[in-house]
C-alpha cells in the first residue's frame, strides 16, 4: 500500500499527490498520460449511405419512401407419381417507383438444381474417410447434374392480349422484355406456364422438396415453387444476384391468390386462409377445425388413426385447395396423406390467431405434445418485442427440411427414434428450431430486409428473439445462441481467418457463428450491457414499428436504434458488425493507496512496526543466542545520544505541525482526510481490440462484494490500455474482470487480480479390466431408461407371489 497526502492548496478534483512516504511535503508533478490515438469512437459518417427524402439520417422510412408491388394468381398441381410440380400464373406488377422499366426480372429459384447450375459448381470442399450422401451431395452436383431439374418454362404472355413476350434466362433470373416501359404510378399483368421436378431433400434439396418414406408414401414440403418478381428499389435497382443456395431471398409484398390441387387423400398446409373448407375436409375435420379456431387447448382436426387408415390406401381422385393471402411477400404449402393436423387459437393484441401444426406420424411423441403450444408462445413472444402478429394462421410443419421459413407457414425438423423415445438434444432442438423459424414470420416476413444481401438482418435478429422467447419458455432452457460465453470459441479465432457480420450472404465463411451467432450475441450486449433493457427494447421495438411491411437496410437498423435510444453507438457498430477482433481485456495490475492523515501518533506507529519486521531478519533472530555479549553491551561509554534515540516517538513539534495542518482544513477537507478511505489504481489492457463497457467485481475482507461498470467510451483517448481509480471504503482482497461473462472476453485467466489459479485438466481413472463403459451415458437416456425397464431374458414380469 503506498499513501498519498492531501495538498489544501489545490483544486479539489487535482488534491492528490501520490507519494512513498508521509514525509513528503509538497505535491509531485503529476506523470503525463498515456494517450494512443485511435479512431475507434468516430462516427461511421461516410461508411453508412447518405440520408435522403427516402430513407432519413433518424433510419425512418423518408417521407417519399417507396416500394413496388406484385399480385399473384397461382394455380399449381402436385403430380404425385412423378412427383412433379405444374403450375399457371398470373402476376400483376405495381411500378410505385419513380422510374419507367422497360423491363422486369424474374426469380427461378428451381434453376438451381438445373444442370450447370453455378449453384453446385462453385461449391468448393473436400473428403475424409467418411462422408454422409447429404454432404457429397452439398459440395458435388452428382444429384442433379445429368438430371432433369429445374423450370421448364412454357410459356410467357400479355395476361390481356395473350401475346407471348420476350424473356431471357440467365441461371436462376430471367428477364422479361415489357411491350412498352412500365411508367411511374402503372401497373402491368403477364402469365407464365411452368413446371419441374421435385428434388429429394435427402439428396441435396435446399429449404424444399420431398421425402420418400419406407411405407411407399411421401411428404411434401414445397417453396421456391412459381417464378416470382425481383426486388427493384432505391438502394439496389434490381436485386438480379444470383441464387447459389446460401443467400436466401429478396421479395416483394403482394395479395396472393393459391389453388393447390393434390390427391383427394392428401392433408395440406400453407400460407393464407384456407377459402373452400367445406369442399376439401370431411364432416369430422371440418368440425373439429372449427373448434380449434376457439380453444385454447390443443384440438386435434385430423387424428393419427385416420391418417393411418390414408397411409395403407389410394387416392380416389383430386381435390383443390384455395388459399387467399394478402400482404405477404412469398407463399409455400406442404402436402402429404401421412400428415396428421391439430390446432389451437392464440390471441395477440385482442386478434384471434389461428395456430396449427401439420406432421406425420413418425414425428410422434414430440410433435403432438410441443409443436402447436410452441407456436402459439413464439407469435405472442414475439409481438412483444417487435410487433403485434398480423395474420390469421400460423404453421409448423414436420417433413425432410430441417429448418425453413416462409410468411405463416415453416419447415421445422425434430424426430424422435421409432421406438418414441428422443434425446434431450432433440427435444430441445425441435422447440429451438420451431421457434426460430415461425419467428422469421417478423424477420424477414414482416420486416422484410434483403436476405440475398445481408443475412444478418434476418437471421441474427431472429435468433437472438429466439434466445428470448427459448428462455420465456422454460427459465432454465439450454440455450445454444444469445449467451456472450457461447461465441467465445468463434471468436478466440485469428481475425484474419474470419469476415465480418457485414458480408454478404454468399461470402460469409461459417454462416452459423458469423450471421446468426455473433449478431444475436451482440444485440444480448447491447441490451444487456451496453444500453440496458429498457432503452433496448423500446428502440428494437420502434425499428420493427418503422418497417413493418418496409424493406429496410443496416444502416436503417443502426439509426434508428441510436435514434429511439440517444445512445451512440457507432463504435459498437464498427467492433460487432464491421470488425473481426475479439474481446480480451487484461488487468495488469492493482495498485493500492490510502490517504496520509499526517496524525504523528498514526504516521510514526506505522512506520516503526514496518521498521521492526524490516529488521526480523534470520540473521537477527539466529544473533540472539550466538552473540553472547556485543562491545556496546561491555562498554557502556560506547554508547551516545543514538543509543537511546527514538525516531519513532511522537514529539510536541509533531504534535504542533500536526494541529497546525488540521487548522487549516474546511470542515469537508478535514472529513476526507480522516475518512479511512481506500484507493486503488487499476491498469487494464485491450489485448483483443475490441472495445467494451470494463465491468469490476471487487470482493472485500468481511466477504461481501460489489460491482462497478465503466462504459466502452473509457477507451475513446486510449484503445490499447487505460488506468481507472476507484475508491472503497472496505479493503479489497480481490479483484475481476466480467465476473458474469457479458461481453465475450475470450480469456479469463487474466481477468482476475490477484491472479486466480485456472481449473485443472481432469482426466478419468478406470480399472483396465471389466468391459463396462466408461463415462457418461449415451445420448438417449429416455431409451435407455425404458430398455433397463424390460424384463431380463429368462425373467417373468409382474408381482412376485
Amino acid at each position: 500500500m503506498r499513501k498519498i497526502s492531501f495538498i489544501i492548496n489545490l483544486l479539489f478534483v487535482t488534491a492528490f499527490c501520490f507519494v512513498k512516504s508521509a514525509h513528503v511535503a509538497k505535491a509531485q508533478a503529476p506523470a503525463p498520460q498515456n494517450y494512443h490515438a485511435n479512431d475507434r469512437f468516430e462516427q461511421l459518417g461516410t461508411g453508412l449511405p447518405t440520408p435522403n427524402t427516402t430513407r432519413a439520417a433518424s433510419g425512418a422510412p423518408g417521407k417519399d419512401y417507396w416500394q413496388q408491388r406484385a399480385d399473384y394468381d397461382i394455380k399449381v398441381e402436385l403430380d404425385e407419381p412423378n412427383n412433379k410440380i405444374i403450375g399457371t400464373e398470373t402476376i400483376t406488377y405495381f411500378n410505385q417507383s419513380p422510374d419507367a422499366l422497360p423491363y422486369v426480372w424474374i426469380q427461378l429459384d428451381q434453376n438451381l438444381f438445373a444442370k450447370n447450375s453455378h449453384g453446385p459448381i462453385t461449391r468448393s470442399g473436400e473428403l475424409g474417410n467418411q462422408t454422409s450422401m447429404a454432404s457429397l451431395a452439398t459440395i458435388t452436383d452428382m444429384n442433379y447434374s445429368n438430371a432433369d431439374y429445374g423450370y421448364n418454362v412454357t410459356s410467357v404472355r400479355d395476361a390481356k392480349t395473350g401475346k407471348p413476350l420476350k424473356y431471357t434466362i440467365n441461371q436462376t433470373m430471367m428477364r422479361i422484355d415489357l411491350p412498352q416501359a412500365l411508367q411511374t404510378k402503372q401497373s402491368y399483368s403477364f402469365s407464365m406456364d411452368w413446371n419441374y421436378r421435385i428434388v429429394e431433400v435427402s439428396k441435396g434439396g435446399r429449404r424444399t422438396g420431398f421425402e420418400a418414406f419406407k411405407d411407399g408414401n411421401n411428404v411434401y414440403e414445397i417453396a421456391q415453387f412459381y417464378p416470382r418478381l425481383c426486388v427493384y428499389d432505391d438502394v439496389t435497382g434490381w436485386q438480379h444476384k444470383q441464387y447459389y443456395g446460401q443467400g436466401e431471398f429478396a421479395l416483394t409484398f403482394g395479395n396472393f391468390k393459391l389453388a393447390i390441387t393434390v390427391p383427394d387423400d392428401h392433408v395440406l398446409g400453407a400460407t393464407g386462409e384456407l377459402l373452400n373448407a367445406n369442399q376439401v375436409l370431411t364432416a369430422g375435420q371440418l368440425k373439429n377445425l372449427e373448434k380449434a379456431k376457439t380453444s385454447d387447448k390443443v384440438v386435434v382436426i385430423a387424428s393419427q388413426e385416420e391418417r393411418e387408415k390414408a397411409e395403407k390406401g389410394k387416392p380416389s381422385g383430386k381435390k383443390t385447395w384455395i388459399f387467399k393471402a394478402d400482404n405477404v411477400r412469398d407463399v409455400a404449402f406442404a402436402t402429404s396423406r401421412k400428415y396428421i393436423w391439430d390446432g389451437k387459437m392464440q390471441e395477440v393484441a385482442g386478434k384471434k390467431v389461428l395456430c396449427m401444426s401439420f406432421y406425420p406420424k413418425e414425428g410422434n411423441p414430440l410433435w403432438g405434445k410441443y409443436s402447436t403450444e410452441v407456436i402459439a408462445h413464439t407469435i405472442k413472444t414475439y409481438s412483444k418485442f417487435s410487433v403485434d402478429y398480423p395474420y390469421p394462421v400460423a404453421i409448423s410443419c414436420h417433413g425432410p427440411v430441417g429448418g425453413m421459413e416462409y410468411p405463416m407457414i415453416a419447415f421445422n425438423g425434430g424426430r424422435p427414434e421409432a421406438d418414441g423415445t428422443y434425446s434431450e438434444a432433440t427435444k430441445y432442438g425441435m422447440i429451438g428450431v420451431i421457434i426460430h423459424e415461425v419467428g422469421h414470420n417478423f424477420f424477414p416476413m414482416i420486416v422484410n430486409n434483403d436476405e440475398r444481401q445481408w443475412m444478418w438482418m434476418d437471421e441474427g435478429l431472429n435468433t437472438f428473439m429466439q434466445y428470448l422467447t427459448e428462455k420465456e419458455w422454460d427459465r432454465d432452457y439450454p440455450t445454444r445462441r444469445g449467451e456472450p460465453q457461447a461465441i467465445v470459441d468463434y471468436m478466440k479465432q485469428d481475425p484474419k481467418n474470419l469476415v465480418p457480420i457485414m458480408t454478404m450472404s454468399d461470402n460469409l465463411i461459417n454462416a452459423g457463428a458469423s450471421a446468426y451467432a455473433k449478431p444475436a450475441t451482440a444485440l444480448n450486449i447491447l441490451r444487456e450491457t451496453v444500453m440496458g433493457r429498457e432503452l433496448f427494447d423500446y428502440a428494437f421495438k420502434e425499428y420493427s414499428r418503422r418497417w413493418a411491411f418496409k424493406s429496410p437496410t443496416p444502416a436503417d437498423f443502426f439509426r434508428t436504434m441510436e435514434d429511439a435510444s440517444g445512445v451512440d453507438l457507432d463504435w459498437f457498430w464498427k467492433g460487432w458488425f464491421y470488425g473481426t477482433e475479439p474481446v480480451n481485456q487484461d488487468l495488469v495490475e492493482v495498485e493500492w493507496f490510502a490517504m496520509d492523515t499526517q496524525n504523528p501518533e498514526i504516521n510514526k506507529a506505522a512506520a516503526k512496526k514496518e521498521a521492526d519486521a524490516k529488521r526480523n531478519t534470520v540473521a537477527r533472530q539466529r544473533d540472539k543466542d550466538y552473540i553472547k555479549e556485543s562491545v556496546v553491551d561491555k562498554n557502556p561509554d560506547m554508547k551516545d545520544f543514538y543509543n537511546t534515540y527514538d525516531p519513532y516517538k511522537v514529539t510536541e513539534a509533531d504534535k504542533k505541525k500536526y494541529d497546525t495542518y488540521l487548522a487549516s482544513l474546511t470542515p469537508d477537507e478535514r472529513k476526507l482526510v480522516e475518512s479511512g478511505m481506500n484507493f486503488y489504481t487499476l491498469k487494464v489492457k485491450n489485448k483483443g481490440g475490441l472495445p467494451m463497457p470494463v465491468i469490476v467485481k471487487m470482493q472485500y475482507e468481511d466477504g461481501t462484494d460489489s460491482l462497478v461498470r465503466f462504459p466502452a467510451e473509457i477507451w475513446r483517448l486510449n484503445d490499447q490500455q487505460i488506468s481507472k481509480v476507484i475508491t472503497s471504503k472496505k479493503k479489497v482482497v480481490q479483484w475481476t474482470l466480467d465476473p458474469y461473462r457479458e461481453i465475450a472476453d475470450i480469456d479469463e485467466e487474466d481477468n482476475s487480480f490477484p491472479r486466480q489459479p485456472s481449473e485443472p485438466t481432469k482426466f478419468q481413472l478406470f480399472k483396465s479390466q471389466g468391459g463396462g463403459r466408461r463415462g457418461g451415458g449415451g445420448t438417449n437416456p429416455m431409451q435407455e431408461a425404458q430398455q433397463s425397464q424390460q424384463p431380463k431374458a429368462g425373467q417373468q414380469g409382474g408381482a412376485k407371489n
